[in-house]
């Protein structure tokens, strides 16, 4: 069984229609470029409400920050995708 890992795209404008590209880490972000239909499943909701809670609506990679470690942003994603 393969895991399909969320994308990685280095250069801002990659990011394709009906994806929505978000920042992920601790200390250290790594962006990922997501399908935007996770924003309407509860475990993401869950991630977006903590990112509100930390950052507001000022988020300090000028794009939305997911505030986890990225193993379990990974593993959350991977959940979703099955």
């Amino acid at each position: 069984m393969a895991i399909r890992m969320p994308r990685i795209i280095k250069k801002s404008g990659d990011v394709p229609k009906g994806y929505l590209a978000v920042y992920v880490g601790e200390e250290q972000k790594k962006r990922f470029v997501i399908p935007i239909s996770f924003l309407s499943q509860p475990l993401f909701q869950d991630l977006l409400s903590q990112a509100e809670e930390e950052f507001g609506f000022d988020h300090p990679m000028g794009g939305l920050t997911i505030p986890c470690r990225e193993d379990i942003f990974i593993d959350l994603t991977s959940r979703l995708r099955n």
